[in-house]
C-alpha cells in the first residue's frame, strides 16, 4: 500500500537534522513504510529541514508556523541534532526542549533491551538479565529554566537554577509508569528513583504521590531507590528491574547508563510522549550526530528502527510495532558484526534492508 491521505492515517513528520541524522531517519522511514505495507497501516509522510544547516542559513530554529503545523501529525521521528558549527545548547533549546515543552511531551520513555548479539560491558550479563524501561517525567524539574544571575561576571556572582514540581506533573507520569507497568506485565515491579533523605521538598511529593496512586494498582508491587543505589544495581543487578520511574534531571543521568549497558548510545531509542488523545510526541535515537561519520554510510541505524517501533506501539499498531522489534532482534543476533560505526559488516542502507528482510 501507498501513502494514502485520510484523517485515519498515522501521520509523520520526519526531521533528519544533522550529521548523520538524515541517514539513520532515512532507514526507520524504510522500515516504517515497509511494515506498514504488511500491516495495513494508512501514512503520511512528510520531510522538514530543522536543524543547524537551516540555522546558520537564515537564522531560524524553527520558523514561523512551524509548531502550528507539526501539530498536525501524530509523530515525529528525529535523526539528530547537533552542528559542529553551532554553539552547544542553541538547537538543543530552541528545537528538542521548545517541542518537549509546547506538545507537553511529559513522558520519556527509554526502553533498556540488550539485544542478542550485542556486547555490554557488564560481564555474565546477557539480553535476558537486561531488559527493563525507564519512565522519565519529562517537562518538569530543572529543566523548567526558573533561575539567574546577581552580579554576573564579577567575585560575588550568585546563580539559582529552581527545580520546580507539581502535583499535576507528578501524578500524571507515575500514573502513566503504573499503567504501562501494568500492561507491559514482566515483574510487575515498579520502582521510583529519587533521593527523598535530601531532596526533601520536591522528591517528597514524588514520593507522597507514588505511595497514593500506587493503592489503585494492588497488583503493582511498589519499590523504591535513592538514585545513587540505582546506579549501583542498575550494573551490578540489572535483571532485578522491571519499571524505573523517576524525575527528570535523574531520569536524564540514569538513562545514560543504561544505555551503556545495553551496548552503547548506538543501539538506544527514546521517545518524548504526550500520551493524551490528539498528542503529537516524538521519537529518536538516543546516539548523536556524529559528524565525523556524515555522508559515509557507515553509522548504525538501529536505534532509529528501534525508535520506530517504539513509535508504532505508542501509536496503537502494538503488533506492528513487536515485529519490528523481533526483526531488529534477528539482524543484530544473527547478521551484524558489531554495533560500531564502521564495524557492522553492512553499509548503513544495508542495515535497514537487513530489517526489512527479516521482517
Amino acid at each position: 500500500m501507498t501513502a494514502v491521505s485520510t484523517s485515519t492515517a498515522l501521520k509523520l513528520a520526519v526531521m533528519g537534522g544533522d550529521g548523520t541524522g538524515p541517514e539513520v531517519a532515512a532507514e526507520g522511514v524504510k522500515v516504517f513504510k515497509d511494515i506498514a505495507e504488511k500491516e495495513d497501516i494508512a501514512y503520511e509522510i512528510k520531510d522538514f529541514d530543522y536543524g543547524g544547516d537551516r540555522y546558520l542559513a537564515t537564522g531560524e530554529i524553527l520558523p514561523d508556523g512551524a509548531i502550528e503545523e507539526l501539530s498536525q501529525f501524530n509523530a515525529i521521528l528525529l535523526g539528530a541534532i547537533g552542528h559542529p558549527d553551532v554553539a552547544p545548547g542553541i538547537l538543543e533549546r530552541g528545537l528538542l526542549l521548545a517541542l518537549r515543552f509546547h506538545f507537553d511531551q511529559y513522558i520519556n520513555l527509554r526502553p533498556v533491551k540488550l539485544y542478542p548479539g550485542v556486547e555490554t560491558p557488564l560481564a555474565g550479563k546477557g539480553s535476558d538479565d537486561i531488559d527493563f524501561v525507564v519512565v522519565r517525567e519529562n517537562t518538569e524539574d530543572l529543566y523548567c529554566g526558573m533561575g539567574g544571575f546577581l552580579k554576573k561576571g564579577t567575585p560575588d556572582e550568585v546563580a539559582t537554577q529552581m527545580a520546580v514540581y507539581t502535583r499535576k506533573g507528578c501524578e500524571r507520569c507515575v500514573r502513566w509508569a503504573f499503567e504501562y507497568t501494568r500492561k507491559r506485565n514482566r515483574r510487575k515491579r515498579l520502582t521510583l528513583v529519587a533521593k527523598t533523605n535530601v531532596l526533601t521538598y520536591g522528591h517528597d511529593l514524588w514520593w507522597r504521590t507514588f505511595q497514593e496512586v500506587g493503592e489503585e494498582y494492588p497488583d503493582v508491587e511498589k519499590d523504591y531507590n535513592h538514585v545513587d543505589a540505582c546506579c549501583m544495581w542498575m550494573v551490578k543487578n540489572p535483571e532485578y528491574y522491571d519499571v524505573i520511574v523517576t524525575t527528570n534531571m535523574f531520569g536524564d543521568i540514569i538513562t545514560d547508563l543504561a544505555g551503556i549497558i545495553q551496548g552503547g548510545m548506538g543501539v538506544a531509542a527514546g521517545g518524548n510522549i504526550n500520551p493524551e488523545p490528539g498528542g503529537t510526541s516524538m521519537y529518536e535515537p538516543m546516539g548523536g550526530s556524529a559528524p565525523k561519520y556524515t555522508g559515509k554510510g557507515v553509522i548504525n541505524p538501529i536505534a532509529t528502527i528501534a525508535a520506530v517501533a517504539m513509535m508504532l506501539e505508542q501509536s496503537g499498531f502494538e503488533q506492528a510495532g513487536r515485529r519490528v522489534a523481533a526483526a531488529i532482534q534477528k539482524v543484530t543476533g544473527t547478521k551484524m558484526k558489531s554495533q560500531a560505526a564502521g564495524k557492522m559488516g553492512y553499509s548503513t542502507s544495508e542495515v535497514g534492508d537487513l530489517v526489512c528482510e527479516a521482517l
